[in-house]
């Protein structure tokens, strides 16, 4: 085996299990809520800022990337999480919580920052399937981590030590090393800010944090117990993988956003039997919708917008607004509106955006060129 094999296999071997710790910590945050909640004193309406810390963090880390990108290797997105889910694990109170979540969540967009350009420049052609591979291993760890939460007696202090425990061990391989790439001279070819398409994406990853974040929380709220509640979690992150795995084969055949405002379309519609008929299962449901959001959004705006180095993060950035705010603003009225309240906002939300969506549909489906 060559070197450059040996340093591909490398890199994709950490990013695959970056990614899965990464899909540990993130799913983390639904079913500890209420232990957190319990456990400072703090009401239901206020355990979202947990959720909105850990988005906020992550504005941090792209901002550090605009700035440092060239000098930021995944061993400091990996010391970075591993800082910030030891401080989750060590329950010092819940403003110590919340800044533990901010510093984890700069560590997690570090790290997408970091790994998805490296393996889609690493493996040529076979880029964009790697690319694939990469984020499906998010769904693996987040499938696992609630219902290990449930298994070994609902401990945060446990979940996140080992969260943490798996980002330093990450560190240590190989392929987790190195400085980032220098860009190819004369490779940005513009830089077309796209402001529709950007609220879209900043109202469907806000859609997708919520869900996350506040989605086991709203079962509770439904009559759910909390082991049942993580467990619903877990099938939804499996709903979530599958929507991704599908997505690798057939999002070529579909133009993006034609797929976009279809994930918008069906959060709705199950939204709406989370409301009058089922909850536990609507939810489910939505996992699929969830999975399709972030790639469908990515390249649409990336067609839109240019290759300039600054659109990636301009594009991730604008889904950041979404995660920090959503779950903020939901927090409080879902407690407000009753025990199905999180379903009827969701619903009125995705409602809301895919009428827009048709809306915008002609120019969003125009090529870049005319656009």
């Amino acid at each position: 085996m060559s070197d450059s094999s040996r340093a591909r296999q490398g890199l994709l071997i950490a990013g695959v299990a970056c990614f899965a710790m990464m899909g540990v910590g993130q799913s983390l945050y639904g079913p500890t809520l209420p232990v957190f909640g319990r456990m400072f004193g703090v009401p239901q309406a206020e355990t979202g800022l947990l959720v909105s810390a850990h988005w906020t963090g992550c504005a941090l880390g792209i901002a550090a990337m605009f700035a440092f990108g060239n000098r930021i290797s995944p061993r400091h997105a990996l010391a970075t999480m591993a800082l910030g889910a030891a401080g989750l694990a060590s329950l010092a109170g819940w403003g110590a919580t919340l800044a533990a979540a901010f510093v984890f969540g700069a560590g997690y967009a570090m790290a997408t920052a970091v790994f998805n350009p490296r393996v889609l420049a690493a493996f040529g052609p076979r880029g964009p399937s790697m690319l694939s591979l990469l984020n499906a291993c998010f769904g693996i760890g987040a499938i696992l981590a609630p219902l290990a939460f449930v298994r070994f007696g609902q401990d945060p202090r446990l979940a996140f030590l080992v969260t943490a425990g798996l980002a330093v061990a990450i560190w240590f391989l190989p392929g987790a090393g190195g400085a980032a790439p220098t860009p190819a001279p004369g490779s940005a070819q513009g830089f077309r800010p796209r402001l529709p398409i950007l609220a879209f994406g900043a109202a469907a990853i806000g859609i997708e944090a919520s869900l996350i974040g506040l989605g086991p929380t709203a079962l509770i709220a439904a009559g759910e117990s909390e082991a049942r509640a993580a467990e619903f979690l877990s099938v939804f992150f499996v709903v979530f993988l599958a929507a991704r795995i599908v997505l690798t084969f057939t999002a070529h055949l579909v133009p993006s956003f034609v797929l976009f405002l279809s994930g918008l379309i069906a959060i709705a519609c199950f939204a709406l039997l989370g409301a009058t008929v089922s909850p536990a299962w609507a939810f489910v449901a939505m996992g699929a919708s969830a999975g399709v959001f972030f790639p469908s959004y990515f390249v649409t705006a990336s067609q839109h917008m240019g290759t300039d180095p600054r659109v990636p993060p301009t594009i991730i950035g604008a889904g950041l607004v979404g995660g920090i705010f959503l779950p903020l603003i939901l927090s409080p009225l879902m407690v407000q509106l009753g025990e199905r309240g999180f379903f009827w906002l969701v619903a009125g939300l995705a409602g809301a955006a895919a009428l827009a969506g048709f809306v915008a549909l002609r120019p969003m489906l125009r090529p870049a060129c005319a656009a």
